[in-house]
This record gives C-alpha cells, structure tokens and sequence, in this order.
C-alpha cells in the first residue's frame, strides 16, 4: 500500500466514455482517486452518490475526482448515467492500477475468501504526492470526511 507523501504512480486507464486518461492529465491539481468494488452495488453506490451530492463543494476546492473499479467501460457509463455521477469513472479491468496502488486484496464474505478491491481513497496534491490515504472507508461518511481535509 502507498503511504502519504509517496509519489502517486502514473497509470492509464480507459474511462466510461471509451477515452484513454493517465493521472499524469491532472498534475497541478489535487486529486480525490477512489477505488471501490462494483459498480451499482448498495455501498459503492451510497459512496458515488456521496461524492456527487458534494460535487460542487469538491469544484470550489478545486478538487478532480476520478473514481476507479475493475467494471467495463459499459458498466461504469450506466452507473454514471443512472445515479447522474458528474466525474469520471475509469476501467481497471485487469485490477492492474488497484494492484499498483495496494488496493487488490483477500477479503472475506460469509466466511468466503476472494480476492478483489479494498475500498480506499487517495488524496492527491497538485504536487503528485499523497496528501492522505482513507482505507477501510465507510461509504456513507466518506465523502464528509474527504471534504474535511480539502
């Protein structure tokens, strides 16, 4: 796991809209990146929607929120359309970028194991360098808790 004040990897993914973006696009601006399990499930959606009914709090901040999952292109246009997410929502089908930043991992349902994301967010600085990194997030007050720092 990337620590605060690390250097956030550069990465490219495809984004809802089928547009290659690197993180790299964004250096002089700060950063909300957000990695989470599925798209249009209970949590991930209280998380989305937390982030977007904050969105204009996060514009005022100058802050760019880029939320990742390993969903297609497809999955994450329709979750964007339908809960009207106005940020983007990048593909990490192969959990390459979720592997890079640490976030790829066991976890347990129902007394199961399985490997997938380990819900985690990492604020960026205009720098490139981690400013915070949120793991163990609870979807519904994490957004409240972003906003505190920015």
């Amino acid at each position: 796991m990337l620590a605060e004040n690390d250097l956030a990897p550069d990465f490219e993914l495809i984004d809802e809209t089928g547009q290659l973006r690197r993180l790299s696009e964004y250096r002089g601006k700060d950063v909300l990146l957000y990695f989470y399990p599925k798209d249009d499930t209970p949590g991930c959606t209280t998380e989305a929607c937390s982030f977007r009914d904050d969105y204009s709090s996060y514009e005022k901040a100058g802050v760019v929120i880029l939320g990742v999952s390993p969903d297609s292109p497809a999955s994450h246009a329709k979750f964007k359309a339908k809960y009207h997410l106005p940020f983007t929502l990048l593909a990490d089908t192969e959990h390459k970028v979720c592997e890079l930043y640490g976030t790829w991992g066991l976890k347990k349902m129902y007394g199961k194991e399985y490997f997938g994301v380990l819900r985690t967010t990492f604020l960026i600085g205009k720098d490139g360098k981690i400013k915070k990194v949120f793991e163990n997030v609870k979807p519904a007050e994490h957004s409240a808790e972003v906003l505190a720092l920015v």
